[in-house]
């Protein structure tokens, strides 16, 4: 599961573990190699427009290189023909705790939430147990953890799944959920709210919610790191370093994306 997660999230998987004699040479010195999907939205796209893009254009200024990039679409394979390939030295947006890669200190954490219309019978939304749900088609990606904390609430009947292994090329889930909820096909949508949030922030007609008060069932918030190679301690550290040295840069270019934001235990949001 918790694989799935992180790969709906950011979209990254499959490393095997190398040891520190076979990576120590790889790490570019003259360029910040940033391993992404190029067709990510709103996290990373090849036009450059995807908030991780711009964070990793601010990681580059902090250590005076310039950002380059190797493109590779998120599903298996995705970290062997990048960041073990040695063709990038990081990738922005991966889950704190999983072993595939090595984390970074988190930057940010963020929360799953509920899209409603803003004048729809569930505006009021905040959690999942909520009865007034039932009945009612809501859309979300099979396989994430809102889904299974729904399917123990009994609104199995009323999900509407989307696909959590695509190719983002040609294949947009989770815009899709959001525009069927605009349209009215949906009358919600429980989605990570990395990629929810910043497609709605100057919607005038939707609204994000961020579930944070779910008692039982997968966790619904996490926190969010870059990924480095397993040995490469020093370059681990110097992206920590900036991570503290600019912690209020970052949240600030979330927060103009649409990010939302919460403290490390996803208890309640950021101001």
């Amino acid at each position: 599961m918790r694989r799935l997660i992180i790969t709906a999230i950011s979209g990254w998987l499959c490393v095997a573990h190398m040891g520190a004699a076979q990576v120590a040479d790889l790490r570019s010195t003259t360029s910040f190699r940033v391993c992404a999907d190029p067709a990510n939205a709103p996290m990373s796209h090849k036009d450059g427009s995807g908030f991780e893009n711009r964070l990793a254009a601010q990681f580059g200024e902090w250590l005076d290189l310039p950002v380059t990039y190797s493109w590779f679409p998120s599903g298996m394979g995705f970290i062997t023909k990048t960041l073990r390939a040695g063709t990038c030295d990081v990738v922005m947006g991966y889950a704190q705790g999983d072993e595939l890669v090595q984390n970074t200190n988190h930057y940010y954490t963020s929360v799953f939430g509920i899209v409603t219309r803003k004048d729809s019978a569930l505006a009021d939304v905040d959690h999942l147990g909520d009865p007034v749900l039932k009945g009612h088609p809501i859309g979300v990606i099979a396989g994430s953890p809102p889904a299974t904390i729904m399917a123990q609430a009994g609104l199995a009947k009323d999900m509407r799944g989307g696909d959590l292994f695509v190719d983002r090329r040609v294949k947009d889930p989770v815009g899709q959920m959001i525009n069927s909820v605009r349209d009215g096909d949906l009358d919600a949508a429980v989605l990570w709210g990395p990629l929810a949030g910043p497609r709605i922030k100057d919607d005038p007609d939707l609204q994000f919610t961020p579930l944070l008060k779910e008692k039982s069932g997968p966790k619904m918030f996490y926190r969010i790191t870059m990924g480095v190679r397993p040995g490469e301690q020093e370059w681990k550290r110097q992206l920590n370093s900036l991570i503290r040295r600019h912690q209020d840069e970052i949240n600030q270019t979330l927060r103009e994306a649409g990010v939302p934001l919460v403290d490390d235990y996803g208890k309640e949001m950021l101001p």
